[in-house]
């Protein structure tokens, strides 16, 4: 990939819209898009111009277009960039790129607008990799947090700990190549200390990665009990809407019914099941197995009882299967029953519900996040791990730091301690893109949108 030549690509979703954005970055920007234009005056930095896109073989008028000049280096890329923003008729705009490709550019490959805006050193890696979150953001909780990451909330957050982790270095190395001009050499004791220094918050770090990744990526939630308790209801009055059917005749779910909601930001994908009984019906007992296989693969799961009925050897076996895993239990069917269950029903909380009055559905929502988010509330607002790269990256610092406390305590000669602490130091490097190879950068950055 050349990076010095002019690219050019659609910076707008493909298919039909109001206005469509084609981009070009490179050295040969403007005098590419230029012969193509039709304005009143030569393009400026930072101002957008009305002009006309022409025919170059007819000279006439093909369509109105806005057209915008972002001088070097103050570009998203750091280089020169155009951006002509046109009626967004496929045609038109497919048009636009063969103009520009016939006048020397190159398509662009995926990502390598970002790539080129972290190589010229316009962001870092992680805020390279905020650019994809926001764009694939599905809520507007996870697109603030990826608008955190962009304005390099995680490079703050490690910038300090690199710094203790490079001092500590720095002071070993003075002390191994300067013995003889009696430099201090540390102590083991102040070593570990400046260790745990450093370890402290990459552990709190890494323990914020399980909050982190349901932020980032969501978790399912599944929604069991034996038939006609009230399944497909809650599922309704959780999405809000009419999306599953509901009967009074057990079994009317035969197939998995899935929606995905936003519970305080967090993307929950809901997933309702068939009544799970014993069933010599053919096609009920395909739904029964699908169920079965949905409570095993959720990442977390709601058991709804009929508070009408007493508990079932059935409902028993459910509360033992999700005895070990993040669970809850709906009480269903309160307005018909004044029977109470106890909140701690077999280990898993119980919440009184009723699909039909509401009843409870907003505490059964408070409950569901009080379970994902857990103790995790206080990342909220000092930052958390949200990229799986990131997690294993910080995971190998650690146990860098691990094995230079142990050679510590074995009293190592500390040129061999000075090689866990740089074996610390690089995926922290890594997380930022100081140190990051090729072949990383083009696995990133291939999961981007071409026109970014």
């Amino acid at each position: 990939m050349n990076l010095d030549d002019t690219i050019v690509a659609l910076a707008t979703p493909q298919g039909r819209g109001g206005i469509g954005v084609v981009r070009l970055s490179g050295p040969e920007a403007r005098s590419i898009a230029s012969p193509m234009l039709r304005v009143k005056r030569d393009l400026e930095p930072g101002r957008a111009l009305f002009g006309e896109l022409l025919d170059p073989e007819s000279n006439s008028r093909i369509d109105e277009v806005v057209v915008t000049f972002f001088a070097k280096p103050h570009s998203y890329t750091t280089d020169d960039v155009v951006e002509i923003s046109a009626h967004g008729s496929p045609v038109v705009l497919r048009h636009v790129v063969e103009l520009a490709t016939a006048r020397g550019a190159r398509l662009a490959e995926p990502g390598e607008f970002t790539m080129r805006a972290f190589l010229n050193g316009r962001i870092d890696l992680t805020q390279a990799e905020a650019v994809r979150d926001l764009i694939e953001s599905q809520t507007l909780y996870q697109a603030k947090v990826a608008s955190q990451q962009l304005e390099g909330a995680l490079s703050r957050c490690l910038q300090p700990i690199k710094k203790r982790l490079v001092d500590l270095i720095a002071v070993m190395e003075a002390g191994i190549d300067f013995a003889e001009d009696d430099v201090a050499v540390l102590p083991g004791d102040e070593i570990r200390q400046r260790i745990n220094a450093v370890q402290e918050p990459l552990e709190h770090l890494r323990a914020s990665f399980s909050y982190g990744r349901m932020v980032h990526e969501g978790l399912s939630l599944a929604i069991v009990g034996r038939p006609n308790v009230g399944k497909s209801s809650l599922f309704n009055r959780l999405v809000q809407r009419e999306r599953a059917i509901v009967t009074a005749t057990p079994g009317t779910t035969r197939d998995l019914v899935t929606e995905t909601v936003a519970l305080a930001g967090i993307p929950l994908k809901l997933i309702d099941t068939a009544g799970i009984r014993h069933s010599s019906d053919e096609a009920e007992s395909i739904g029964v197995r699908k169920s079965q296989e949905a409570l095993s693969e959720a990442d977390m799961v709601l058991v709804v009882l009929d508070t009408t009925q007493q508990i079932s050897e059935e409902d028993r076996e459910l509360l033992a299967s999700a005895h070990s895993r993040r669970a809850l239990v709906a009480a269903n069917k309160s307005d018909l029953s004044a029977n109470g269950l106890s909140p701690e029903l077999d280990g898993c909380k119980a919440v009184r519900t009723s699909a039909v009055t509401g009843e409870g559905i907003e505490k059964l929502r408070e409950q569901i996040l009080a379970e994902i988010s857990g103790s995790a509330g206080s990342e909220q607002e000092s930052g958390f791990l949200t990229n799986v790269r990131h997690q294993r990256l910080v995971e190998e610092s650690i146990a860098g730091l691990d094995a230079a406390r142990v050679a510590v305590q074995r009293s190592v000669p500390h040129e061999m301690i000075m090689l866990d602490l740089y074996s610390a130091l690089r995926p922290l490097d890594a997380i930022t893109g100081e140190t990051t190879t090729d072949d990383i950068l083009g696995v990133i950055f291939s999961s981007f949108c071409i026109g970014k």
